[in-house]
């Protein structure tokens, strides 16, 4: 798509942008998924481990990783012509959480990514969406060789509420995240709806 241009003979079609964060622990494929749906090329962030950040940096799981995100993954995907979505990984491990509140600002919601192997590591992002009424979903990546729970186990072990969705998804497939971003959308515009009810009544 062309931005700027729409049909011949149509005036120009100015897209409502949207933000949506990518949450997670360290190593649960955040900057993948962001790469995986981006129409544009990602701005990553990313630096080298080291030997000196191995006592704070747990890779039991994760052994194969050997850069982290140390402020944010930025993408960018058009699910209408009227409709773009700025995407913003944030970073997963616990010294870079300052990071969190200024993404945050004006995000309509967020996905919080998990891992069958590690699923105390998303923890921390689910109770931040929470106690900020930030709308969220839960994604959990399909890691080759992880785990496979039933949906309702893995939403008992994460204690969700009953509202908040739970989708099974691979964040290197294009489509089962462009799946997961409608989710979030639309989760996020039934909590809007519910919140102008409730004012209303």
């Amino acid at each position: 798509m062309i931005f700027g241009r729409s049909e011949r003979g149509k005036p120009p079609v100015e897209p409502v942008t949207l933000k949506i964060l990518v949450a997670g622990g360290f190593g649960v494929g955040k900057t993948t998924l962001v790469g995986a749906v981006s129409e544009i090329r990602p701005l990553r962030t990313e630096e080298l481990l080291t030997e000196a950040g191995r006592p704070v940096d747990d890779l039991s799981g994760v052994e194969a990783k050997h850069t982290t995100t140390v402020a944010m993954d930025f993408g960018r995907i058009s699910l209408r012509e009227d409709l773009v979505l700025y995407l913003f990984g944030t970073p997963g491990q616990e010294r870079f959480w300052f990071m969190w509140d200024e993404l945050s600002e004006g995000a309509l919601g967020a996905v919080v990514l998990a891992d069958t192997r590690r699923l105390q590591d998303c923890f921390a992002a689910v109770d931040y969406f929470e106690r900020r009424a930030i709308p969220f979903l839960v994604g959990v990546n399909c890691f080759e060789g992880a785990p496979r729970y039933p949906v309702e186990d893995v939403r008992r072990a994460l204690d969700l509420d009953d509202h908040v969705p739970l989708l099974l998804c691979d964040a290197r497939d294009r489509e089962s995240v462009k799946e997961v971003l409608i989710g979030v959308v639309e989760h996020a515009m039934r909590q809007a709806a519910r919140h102008r009810e409730a004012l209303t009544t």
